[in-house]
């Protein structure tokens, strides 16, 4: 298999090459990522060419709009959905705020969802809200030593009146894959229809949702290399079954009907740089040229097999130590369901190692990273938190070695 071209790819970011950054390895990629050049070069040229109101009489109205365009065009091709499926939003929470909102009006007292105590507060809150108006929440519990799922846990929650499942495509602190594919079938074969947060698991390669099947999947594009904006696919047959949450002219338009504020248009226009990015890497490492969704799974591949490779040391590092405790299952690695996503309880307070780290030119973090219910549920104190030490496929082998000296000397 080709292997991914980690200088080609960093020359893609230009915070690589800022000297403030010299140095210095980021390690909270989960909470944001860098931006690449692509995404920041569409956003100047919004700013300074088309700094209008889209969709209008005149040119530069006309471009500002044909560029949002084809940011849903081309994003929703590589995740081998319908255009007029997705939509742009402030952030996730706010989608899933909004969603939350159109559901509340049309399920009833009596049935039932389920929600999981792995996600972000995001894809959770909002739906156990719903238990005020007479829904049955029913909450998929993690297993309290490896932190995950169980598909005969959901066998039986899924018994009776279920009409929705929430659930995380990857926890954002065990860092470990669920089988959406898997549990979107069981969830339509009882009759319910799937939410799934896809935040933590994006950043790692874009999905196939037509594959996967998911009738709702959203994700951050600050997190995937772009502009702080919610990305929210919901397939027509249940959009066109929610009611409109937007102005009532707006009704008909899959695109706008579950985000009623006004959206942000250069950062939708940036964000077709995430599929010049994705384009860029296929281009530099593959000489066929296949269709969008196609080149998202090859560019993907390359990603999950880099991380791989990098991840290894660093939890062959962690396991070696008896001062350290990895939430989740430390022992599955990215081929087979674990993303860079590490979360570590220590006998420290996670912040005092955080900040010692920075002085070692790790730039990680800590807190409970609004999985307060995952934390808890793993036995530890959402209080106190715990260090998160996350990368993607632009973090090279040099900076996991800095890493794991900076943690050798802090805790």
């Amino acid at each position: 298999m080709t292997e991914l071209d980690i200088d080609f790819v960093r020359a893609q970011f230009p915070a690589f090459s800022q000297p403030s950054l010299q140095g210095h390895a980021f390690f909270e990629n989960a909470g944001g990522s860098f931006t690449c050049g692509q995404v920041i070069d569409r956003l100047h040229r919004f700013y300074t060419e088309r700094k209008v109101q889209p969709y209008g009489f005149f040119k530069a109205s006309q471009d500002g709009g044909d560029e949002m365009d084809e940011a849903r065009t081309r994003l929703a091709a590589l995740m081998n959905v319908e255009t007029d499926e997705l939509s742009f939003g402030p952030s996730t929470s706010q989608n899933t705020y909004i969603l939350a909102q159109a559901f509340a009006d049309v399920l009833v007292s009596g049935q039932a969802i389920v929600v999981t105590d792995q996600d972000h507060e995001a894809n959770t809150g909002v739906w156990r809200r719903l238990a005020d108006r007479g829904i049955e929440v029913r909450e998929w519990h993690v297993d309290p030593e490896l932190g995950q799922l169980s598909l005969d846990d959901l066998g039986k929650l899924l018994e009776g009146p279920v009409r929705l499942v929430c659930f995380p495509h990857c926890s954002n602190i065990v860092g470990q894959e669920n089988p959406v594919a898997e549990i979107v079938a069981m969830a339509h074969e009882a009759g319910a229809v799937t939410c799934v947060d896809g935040v933590s698991m994006v950043p790692h390669g874009f999905p196939d949702i037509g594959a996967l099947g998911a009738d709702i999947y959203l994700f951050s594009s600050y997190k995937t290399y772009g502009p702080h904006q919610g990305i929210m696919v919901v397939r027509r047959t249940l959009a066109d079954s929610l009611p409109n949450q937007a102005h009532f002219f707006n009704a008909d338009a899959r695109t706008k009907r579950f985000t009623p504020a006004g959206p942000d248009h250069a950062q939708i226009a940036a964000a077709a740089g995430l599929a010049d990015y994705i384009d860029t890497l296929y281009s530099h490492h593959f000489d066929t040229n296949d269709d969008a969704a196609a080149r998202a799974r090859a560019v993907a591949d390359l990603q999950r097999s880099h991380e791989d490779k990098t991840l290894a040391p660093l939890l062959e590092f962690l396991r070696s130590r008896n001062d350290v405790r990895i939430l989740g299952n430390n022992h599955i690695q990215t081929s087979t369901g674990r993303v860079p996503t590490v979360a570590v309880h220590a006998a420290r307070p996670a912040e005092a190692i955080a900040r010692d780290l920075a002085d070692h030119g790790i730039m990680a973090g800590a807190g409970d990273f609004y999985a307060m219910r995952t934390i808890r549920a793993l036995g530890c104190d959402p209080e106190e938190g715990v260090l998160r030490l996350s990368f993607v496929h632009y973090t090279t082998d040099a900076e996991v070695e800095q890493l794991m000296k900076g943690l050798d000397a802090t805790l």
